[in-house]
């Protein structure tokens, strides 16, 4: 009965680990970009310790209501990417789009505004609640090596006992197998 149970862990973590692993890879496979949301500005839409989906689009076909995330501007003094939604888009002295992005959380519009670096920009295509509160979790080296490091040693240690088990099994004889001597007649 314990092997049974233990066998059943070590199937069900590794599923965890291969459901995880695909979850993390197939969309990038697909085209699309992987973003943790850290912060509560667009709670109400897209919550603190979701992970969106982006995938890229040009930057002619974005309109406002879309979630983009983006690089602030230098001077804005943001140095990490911000998931916001556009609230207007106008035009510069040469004909570039300039945006204005506000959180769905914040009361006022993010008080910059920008130009767009390339002529296509992540959009929000998907959003999965609390997924990236795991995400994060595994950017700590010593959660991942527990999440990692123990299901793989539980598999080991399961394997070889299997082996022994085997090889127990095969070195002893058999219960009612007789021993023949060859003689001369």
């Amino acid at each position: 009965m314990r092997q049974r149970l233990t066998a059943l862990a070590v199937n069900l973590t590794l599923v965890a680990i291969t459901l995880t692993a695909a979850a993390y890879l197939v969309p990038s496979l697909l085209g699309y970009e992987r973003y943790v949301i850290t912060g509560g500005s667009m709670s109400g839409s897209i919550e603190r310790g979701s992970v969106v989906y982006s995938e890229t689009v040009p930057a002619k076909d974005l309109r406002v209501g879309d979630v983009i995330t983006y690089q602030p501007p230098a001077s804005s003094g943001v140095t990490t990417l911000v998931t916001h939604r556009i609230v207007r888009i106008g035009r510069d002295g040469v004909g570039r789009q300039v945006l204005r992005t506000q959180g769905d959380a914040n009361p006022d519009p993010d008080p910059w505004r920008f130009t767009l670096a390339h002529d296509e920009q992540a959009a929000v295509a998907v959003t999965v609640p609390y997924v990236g509160y795991a995400l994060i979790a595994l950017a700590d080296r010593e959660t991942r090596m527990l999440v990692i490091g123990v299901p793989a040693g539980l598999v080991g240690l399961v394997s070889i006992g299997q082996l022994v088990g085997a090889l127990r099994s095969r070195l002893r004889p058999r219960q009612g197998t007789a021993v023949v001597a060859a003689g001369s007649i």
